[in-house]
């Protein structure tokens, strides 16, 4: 047999061995590159955003929208997620709950979007849930709500009602000196569900409900209600009127000669976006209950505000629904990088351990309930349309969606009884 030994091979000429080493190089590369398309999936991330750019929640949900897209951004800059960039389809709710639900099948079934944050009202909520559930997908839901609802296809990001509605009420009670209450609400699910907890709340305080007005979705006529509140003589005033109506409502109240600092009024659905759009001086003196005004004095909420202004324009306020939509897109951003898949079911199970240094200070998912922990605060609108904090937790909150004064049972057959009496809708006719 015949022994090579490359010991005694001769050495081919330097400029053949370079060649060949290119051409093996090259070879390789090619493999490889080759090797790794078919390995890792380079396509971007897509995800979804709904809510509405048109109709009378467009002057809220709009800026829900570009927090997102801020995030997303964002994250792009820095790498992507698993080596991808990410892309985003916009749907436009319109304002109106069957085509939110319409467009959340869009996004999921056409778009193929991995997750979809969205909705602002719990009509729209309500109506896309059904879609979520269908497809075992799963939506990120950036809004302080009423609770009455656990879904395994929804993380909630913003406040339960122990998280906004009931220490509104309780600071009303001890700081104000309030027993005598009026509660005014747009005609629709959200409103209904925070009154009936209020109701409970004021039992178990010994105040009283000197009226409960609902005025028509979308509608900017006040006139009656004001005049009811007028007769009622009440210590304070609860709203959770929403959208261009909330502007129409401050509107007409000062139009009637109620004075702010007679009669207070605390909302549950005005916040400083919204304040770019109405007189300073119908609104001045008005209570609000968020998670998050841009006055917190912390320096994640000043590179918070830098950031968003520097993206959008320095005449851009910051409020509560803008930071919890920014932070559902980083918590969903650390749940694909801890599970290394954009997998819905996995990303779902790993969004239940986040937690997250917020512009309002530490915030985290709560895995039991799919809420988030989060802190409560409230404040007094200003001339700038900024807000004086005059109460906070300090500390966030545990989430509790479904609040002691009845059972968890007795909640859900209220809310049934909402929908069945408005035809099997979750606003009224």
């Amino acid at each position: 047999m015949r022994v090579i030994s490359f010991e005694r091979m001769a050495s081919p000429p330097r400029r053949y061995g370079l060649a060949v080493v290119v051409v093996a190089a090259a070879i390789g590369l090619l493999g490889w590159l080759a090797f790794d398309k078919l390995l890792v999936n380079r396509a971007p991330i897509v995800v979804g955003i709904l809510h509405s750019q048109t109709g009378p929640m467009a002057v809220s949900e709009s800026s829900m929208i570009d927090a997102e897209v801020l995030a997303l951004e964002q994250i792009n800059a820095s790498g992507g997620l698993l080596g991808r960039q990410v892309a985003w389809v916009i749907a436009d709710g319109a304002s109106d709950w069957p085509r939110f639900a319409a467009q959340a099948q869009h996004l999921i079934v056409k778009e193929e979007a991995c997750v979809v944050f969205g909705c602002w009202t719990s009509a729209s909520r309500k109506s896309v849930l059904p879609v979520f559930e269908k497809f075992d997908h799963l939506l990120v839901y950036p809004m302080a709500y009423e609770g009455l609802e656990q879904s395994d296809n929804v993380i909630y990001t913003g406040a339960a009602p122990n998280q906004q509605i009931t220490p509104a009420v309780q600071w009303c009670h001890e700081k104000l000196g309030a027993n005598r209450f009026f509660l005014i609400g747009s005609d629709y699910i959200w409103p209904h569900c925070v009154n009936a907890i209020i109701g409970d709340q004021l039992v178990g305080l010994g105040a009283e409900r000197v009226g409960e007005v609902y005025v028509r979705f979308g509608s900017t006529d006040f006139a009656a209600a004001v005049r009811e509140i007028a007769a009622a003589k009440p210590d304070v005033v609860l709203s959770t009127v929403v959208g261009d109506s909330a502007l129409a409502f401050a509107k007409e109240l000062r139009k009637a000669g109620i004075r702010l600092d007679q009669t207070p009024v605390l909302t549950f659905a005005l916040a400083e976006d919204e304040l770019r759009s109405v007189s300073r001086d119908d609104i001045v003196g008005t209570y609000a209950a968020w998670n998050y005004f841009q006055s917190i004095d912390r320096p994640e909420n000043a590179e918070f505000v830098r950031a968003f202004k520097a993206r959008y324009g320095q005449d851009r306020p910051i409020s509560d629904v803008i930071t919890t939509a920014y932070n559902s897109v980083m918590l969903w951003a650390q749940a694909v990088r801890e599970s290394g898949t954009t997998d819905v079911q996995q990303v779902r199970y790993a969004i239940r351990h986040q937690s997250l240094n917020a512009p309002e200070g530490i915030i985290a998912v709560d895995p039991a309930t799919q809420h988030t922990w989060r802190p409560v605060s409230i404040g007094r609108v200003r001339q700038d349309g900024q807000f004086d904090i005059v109460w906070t937790s300090k500390t966030a909150v545990r989430p509790v969606p479904f609040p002691i004064s009845r059972t968890r049972t007795q909640w859900q057959e209220f809310v049934e009884a909402l929908a069945r009496g408005w035809g099997g809708k979750w606003a009224a006719p």
